[in-house]
């Protein structure tokens, strides 16, 4: 009797990325599966954000293939109609209002929903009644912004870079809640972050660069339960 297949968001498989003449990634191989939550930790500079690019078409990597719901992710518009993400520091029109950045970018495919993008704004703390321009925005509420963002398009695939950044305790534990709450509605979740305790809080599935010293092989390790995989990665500084 067979097992229930379980569908696979996001398939990494040997993906080398080199930029100038540094090794970022070589054979890197990552496995999401659909409506988890899969965690990413290690240092800056181990090659976290080079990945996430490379996962959502912001980089070509240099060899290897990545899949975005068992699809080529090869192709630009699957990536774009599939995943909503926050990759690094978010950028929005800062004179402009939270909610006035939103709709400009749901407005994009000539959609209007105020109702809707007001909720989303509630959903990670943000009052969307409030007329203050993005310019005036601390760097956590700039950080819910840029969640507000990259979950609003409804997108299966969210991928998240150091989505807590910024914020203060009581924001943590609202955007924890989102995450939980966004899983449970069947969304499949990629989540960077440096600190371990909110990972292995939130993730089914965790995998962990460690940069070592130049030319030295790197370790990335993923657990998931009692199951533990060791996977070697080639990264140099």
């Amino acid at each position: 009797m067979g097992g229930i297949r379980v569908r696979t968001g996001i398939q990494v498989k040997g993906i080398s990325k080199k930029i100038g003449d540094q090794q970022i990634l070589e054979d890197v191989d990552i496995t999401c599966l659909c409506k988890s939550i899969t965690g990413i930790i290690g240092r800056n500079g181990s090659g976290k954000t080079v990945l996430l690019k490379c996962i959502c078409g912001l980089l070509k990597p240099d060899k290897g293939n990545i899949y975005i719901l068992e699809k080529s992710g090869n192709e630009e518009a699957l990536r774009l109609g599939s995943i909503g993400a926050l990759i690094e520091i978010p950028s929005f029109l800062s004179n402009y209002s939270g909610l006035k950045n939103l709709e400009l970018l749901y407005g994009i495919h000539n959609r209007v929903n105020r109702k809707y993008l007001k909720e989303i704004m509630l959903s990670v703390g943000l009052d969307p009644e409030k007329r203050k321009a993005v310019k005036k925005y601390s760097i956590g509420m700039k950080q819910r912004l840029g969640i507000a963002q990259a979950i609003m398009e409804k997108q299966e695939i969210v991928i998240l870079d150091e989505p807590m950044n910024g914020l203060d305790i009581e924001g943590v534990q609202q955007i924890k809640q989102l995450l939980i709450q966004l899983k449970n509605e069947g969304r499949t979740i990629l989540l960077v972050s440096h600190n371990h305790e909110d990972i292995e809080e939130l993730c089914d599935a965790v995998y962990e660069m460690s940069m070592g010293k130049s030319n030295r092989k790197n370790k990335m390790f993923v657990l998931s339960g009692s199951f533990y995989r060791n996977y070697i990665l080639d990264c140099k500084k």
